[in-house]
């Protein structure tokens, strides 16, 4: 299995693209298939979208059981936000192995002038209720020591109903607020404001989009 990284393709690892050049038939979404093309030659190109992912996959898996070179491929980091892929995969395929990409959560690190240590990276991907999904959240808002890294959940809990799920639990609205979109793309785009602008903004943000609220205490250290 072969995370793409953020996007754009020159950020695909080496060892990916190795996987992908040596691949007799590649899985994935659409979108991250267009990362991949570049490197797979004559591969068998098998998209999938979240209705037929199960059937797809049992392809994949039947194929690689016949003696086939597979990779079933997902965006950034294995390890950030592809549990559920790859649990669907390991289901099919037990000795799977994983080649980890670079996460969108490293670049927007990278663009914001913070680091891990002074972080803390949580993922809203999970089927909870908003107010549970948050919980966390503003646990770490309120103790002010680390930058809060969210991952927004397409398309039910997005960077505005993040901030006004927030600001109803009580977090500051002056509290700084970042939105990068499509990192890593030609139209990559990121707007910066407080907690409360970003909750009154009526326009939609990407499904690729990663949410930084900046810490004063970590920024001032």
């Amino acid at each position: 299995m072969v995370a793409v990284g953020p996007g754009a393709p020159a950020l695909l690892t080496l060892r990916g693209r190795d996987a992908l050049q040596e691949a007799e038939l590649v899985a994935g979404f659409a979108t991250v298939l267009e990362v991949a093309r570049p490197w797979l030659g004559n591969a068998e190109i098998c998209p999938m979208t979240y209705r037929n992912q199960e059937e797809v996959l049992d392809y994949v898996a039947g194929q690689v059981r016949a003696g086939r070179r597979g990779v079933v491929c997902c965006w950034g980091d294995l390890n950030v936000s592809a549990r559920e892929l790859l649990a669907r995969v390991r289901r099919r395929v037990p000795n799977l192995r994983l080649i980890p990409g670079i996460s969108s959560v490293q670049l927007a690190m990278a663009r914001a002038g913070i680091a891990l240590e002074d972080s803390v990276f949580i993922t809203l991907h999970s089927r909870a209720s908003p107010a549970d999904e948050l919980a966390e959240a503003m646990h770490y808002i309120r103790e002010a020591r680390r930058h809060v890294i969210l991952l927004p959940r397409p398309y039910d809990l997005m960077p505005a109903a993040i901030a006004a799920g927030l600001l109803a639990a009580g977090a500051p609205g002056d509290l700084p607020a970042l939105v990068y979109q499509r990192l890593t793309f030609d139209d990559e785009q990121c707007w910066r404001g407080t907690l409360r602008e970003c909750s009154e903004i009526a326009g939609e943000f990407s499904d690729l989009s990663i949410m930084v609220l900046l810490s004063g205490a970590t920024a001032a250290a």
